[in-house]
């Protein structure tokens, strides 16, 4: 069973601002389809609704297969224009793949539970770079903090990937320190009084 989604896409004929906003206000969103597998890019549109759905059930790596007027092209998502104040998708990149091909792809890290009374965690990476195949792709990788006491910490080589997904950043990239409040206070307000000074020198 196929581990992707297909949607309908049209191929675009105009460009530009007024008619990406025309198509937006239609419905649809302004995409492109580019990688070795294509001649050229491809500049076609997508149904909204249909994009943002396989985007909020498989995530921002989601691997989909086009079907461009019948004709079919497997891609997934490299990368989403959002608009600030709507957060509705403005544009998209998709590049085109092949099945058994691997790639490099940023999988979110969500951290989960409460360290040791008294302290906090501070989240220093929010997602890290792993080689997977195309078509299982992690949506994310969740680590726990509970009850890791004051100076725990949790690298990139911490994180269990599954499968032949192999990591690409590096091991010792910390992703999760273990801290108590007051020192990350201490910190913030050091680096609001430096900032000060900085400012006061420039001015003189």
């Amino acid at each position: 069973m196929a581990k992707y989604e297909t949607i309908e896409a049209a191929v675009r004929t105009e460009f530009g601002k007024g008619s990406a906003r025309r198509a937006r206000v239609a419905g649809q969103i302004p995409a492109v389809v580019y990688g070795a597998d294509v001649e050229s890019n491809l500049h076609i549109t997508v149904d909204h609704r249909s994009f943002a759905a396989l985007v909020r059930n498989h995530g921002v790596n989601a691997v989909l297969q086009l079907d461009i007027e019948g004709e079919k092209h497997l891609t997934m998502v490299k990368h989403i224009d959002q608009n600030v104040l709507t957060f509705n998708i403005d544009h998209v990149d998709l590049l085109a793949i092949k099945r058994g091909e691997k790639v490099e792809v940023d999988v979110p890290v969500i951290v989960e539970g409460e360290p040791a009374p008294g302290t906090m965690f501070v989240q220093d990476a929010d997602s890290i770079k792993v080689e997977a195949d195309v078509l299982s792709i992690p949506e994310e990788y969740k680590v726990s903090v509970e009850g890791l006491e004051f100076g725990a910490q949790i690298t990139a080589g911490d994180i269990e990937l599954d499968g032949e997904t192999t990591l690409v950043d590096d091991p010792e990239a910390l992703i999760v320190n273990v801290v108590y409040p007051e020192v990350e206070e201490e910190a913030e307000g050091e680096e609001g009084e430096e900032a000060a000074e900085e400012a006061a020198e420039e001015s003189e």
